[in-house]
């Protein structure tokens, strides 16, 4: 390795110059990262590394890159995307060839895919040339908000050791943010990029639903899941963006629109330097906030007792001084996205959950009688506590005669959530608030309060329901723990997110903060 390049420091722009100034190879920078990761097992961040399989495609890297020559040398080198050769770890949700896909069960150990998911292939050596380092934790099927619901262990917050993560993406956000991973996949179907990121101190993007692939994701609830990036940057959230967005004919949900060059966007030079977010209107939502609150923040500076919503008012009063003005908004029935999503969901992964059976593929009992006893054998012993719980849920709010009273009622609050933040995004451009009414808790502090967990998801589960994209940003820490501002946009407006966020990075430090010991 030559030069003053810092792996662990770099961002993915960086990863690539080096790659292509032959400041190190593919291999050496893989190696680098399969050293950290089995360094720090104690996070529990990897579920499966195959380390001969990252080194073969480090080295097919490699060899492109040797063939195409390097930017100093080559106008050919335009041939390789941005991302060619940098180290990648996906959530294992996303089913691929050469790693072990799990989601977080035991229904699924041992499961080996015979194909990648759409979004490991978009982002893999054939397209965007990232190399695969490995499969990272989360909880089992994407149903939690902690990542203790893996079949495999809790993952600890690389902050504080004694604390959860979040989730469902926990393992991809503790090992970005323990730099065991420059960057990684994970998925959002009530927040489960966005809260964990916020608890890490990294940036995510959930995009609009329909943007990212479902192809290879193993299915929660199939009308909210959504893929996305999660890095240290905004900058770098839209690199993979780039990579990872377009219609998939795969995904009878994938969404046949264009998307723009989201690093363009973000890199636009603004008319006043100074204020590059000059005429960008940022709603504050008094539901988010709390009427008192947001008064007694405009009237008496800093002055809030919460921590998390002190550090995300002084993200939006960087916002101010960047141009943005605020603009008081409402959305009078967010409060019932909590009841309405632990019924949609719940539903949805009744329906989806109903393959793993012990017939075809996955966890089969032992001991059983007869058909049915193998499958209820099966299914009891496959899947965890939660995922139980959500089935069971899911299924009674489908049964003859409560259908009507449940379901279908939890679709039409779904709607009328949706008509709030489209009255709401008539009159700004962006949504600004917290993540999460708190940062990380300690491990088994709600494992016995299924409620208390899910109240956690607040500030997320609407933006879901509506399908509209989010972001998380690092904003501040409360009680030496990270927070995040999340910002909302109406449909497609990503780039509108990653440009606030790249713009608030660009004169704040918080994302790049690192946690001791990392």
């Amino acid at each position: 390795m030559a030069g003053n390049f810092d792996p662990l420091t770099a961002d993915l722009t960086q990863h690539q110059t080096a790659l292509m100034t032959k400041q190190i190879s593919a291999v050496e920078l893989a190696k680098v990262f399969l050293h950290r990761a089995q360094a720090h097992t104690e996070l529990n961040a990897f579920l499966h590394i195959n380390e001969a399989a990252t080194v073969a495609q480090a080295s097919a890297a490699d060899a492109l890159i040797s063939t195409l020559g390097s930017a100093s040398r080559s106008p050919e080198i335009g041939h390789l995307q941005p991302l060619h050769g940098v180290p990648i770890g996906h959530k294992d949700i996303f089913v691929t060839r050469d790693w072990i896909t799990t989601a977080g069960s035991k229904m699924l150990q041992n499961y080996a895919s015979p194909f990648d998911a759409t979004v490991v292939e978009k982002l893999g050596l054939g397209q965007a040339g990232m190399v695969t380092l490995g499969k990272l934790n989360c909880d089992e099927f994407a149903m939690g908000s902690s990542n203790e619901n893996s079949a495999f262990g809790a993952v600890q917050n690389p902050w504080d050791k004694t604390r959860i993560p979040g989730g469902s993406s926990g393992g991809s956000a503790a090992a970005v943010a323990a730099g065991l991973v420059p960057c990684a996949t994970g998925t959002d179907t009530g927040g489960s990029l966005r809260q964990p990121a916020a608890m890490c101190g990294i940036t995510a993007i959930k995009p609009t639903y329909g943007r990212v692939s479902r192809y290879g994701m193993i299915a929660f609830a199939s009308s909210l899941d959504q893929g996305g990036p999660m890095a240290r940057s905004a900058k770098d959230c839209a690199l993979l963006l780039n990579a990872m967005c377009g219609y998939d004919e795969k995904d009878s949900t994938s969404a046949q629109v264009a998307h723009e060059d989201y690093t363009a966007k973000i890199c636009e030079v603004p008319a006043d330097a100074k204020k590059p977010l000059a005429g960008l209107r940022v709603g504050i939502p008094l539901q988010f906030w709390g009427e008192k609150t947001v008064a007694a923040l405009g009237e008496n500076g800093l002055q809030a007792t919460n921590g998390v919503l002190l550090a995300c008012w002084n993200a939006v009063q960087q916002l101010q001084k960047l141009g943005a003005t605020l603009v008081d908004v409402s959305l009078p029935r967010i409060g019932l996205s909590v009841p309405a999503y632990y019924v949609i969901a719940p539903a949805e992964a009744s329906s989806n959950l109903s393959r793993f059976d012990g017939v075809r593929y996955g966890h089969r009992a032992k001991n059983y009688t007869d058909l049915a006893s193998m499958i209820s054998n099966t299914r009891a012993e496959g899947f965890g506590a939660e995922v139980q719980r959500r089935i069971l849920t899911g299924t009674y709010v489908l049964c003859h005669g409560y259908y009507d009273a449940y379901y279908l009622q939890a679709q039409r609050v779904r709607r009328l959530i949706a008509q709030d933040f489209q009255a709401a995004l008539q009159s700004c451009d962006v949504l600004a608030g917290p993540v999460a009414p708190t940062t990380a808790w300690k491990i088994g502090a709600k494992n016995n309060d299924p409620v208390a967990m899910y109240l956690e998801d607040i500030y997320t589960l609407g933006v879901s329901l509506a399908g509209l994209p989010a972001l998380s940003a690092p904003c501040g820490f409360s009680d030496g723990m990270p927070v995040g501002l999340q910002l909302i946009a109406n449909h497609y407006k990503e780039g509108n997110l990653l440009n606030v966020a790249h713009q608030y990075q660009t004169a704040t430090d918080w994302h790049l903060r690192r946690p001791e010991g990392f």
